[in-house]
């Protein structure tokens, strides 16, 4: 186990932050790993009772283009992950799901970030109005199983959290 001798805050994000922390390795070393504190997330495989999935469309400024991807957000402070979870699917599709099924947790980039992703199976979901927030232009697509498998293959899906998802639903079908 590596010990963190001391630690610095660089930035406080609206949702995460960053420092850099002082490490002693097992070996004696003293080395620095820059961490991203992240509150945690959820994602969602909204299922369609055709067995489509619903995948939202959004630029994301940190890849400079769109992505298709899972419903997904951020853990607000205190916030348990299935009630998160059903926010976030109300706020980017409009659906709301019947039934809720957790999956699996996952650390989406464990090398330098703390984000925990808690993956969840929606079923039995009906439209609504969607919520999306001030920062979001979303907009909301259905694929079936060949096609998310090809889109994958090509890389027209490209986030993590949407291949982990799609293939642990696809493996379960």
């Amino acid at each position: 186990m590596e010990k963190t001798i001391a630690s610095k805050l660089l930035h406080q994000g609206r949702k995460f932050s960053f420092k850099t922390d002082e490490v002693e390795l097992p070996n004696g070393k003293t080395i620095t790993r820059d961490v991203v504190e992240h509150p945690g997330a959820v994602a969602i495989v909204p299922i369609l009772d055709d067995g489509r999935i619903l995948l939202v469309k959004q630029y994301r400024y940190a890849t400079g283009k769109e992505l298709l991807e899972l419903p997904a957000g951020t853990l607000e402070k205190g916030e348990a992950p299935d009630t998160c979870a059903r926010r976030e699917l109300k706020e980017e599709t409009g659906y709301t799901a019947g039934s809720m099924k957790k999956i699996l947790t996952m650390y989406m980039a464990p090398g330098y970030s703390s984000e925990v992703i808690h993956l969840y199976f929606a079923t039995a979901i009906k439209a609504g109005e969607k919520h999306t927030e001030e920062d979001e232009d979303i907009t909301t697509e259905a694929y079936g199983p060949d096609e998310l498998l090809e889109m994958m293959e090509k890389n027209t899906i490209e986030d993590a959290k949407t291949v982990a998802g799609v293939l642990s639903y696809l493996t379960r079908s």
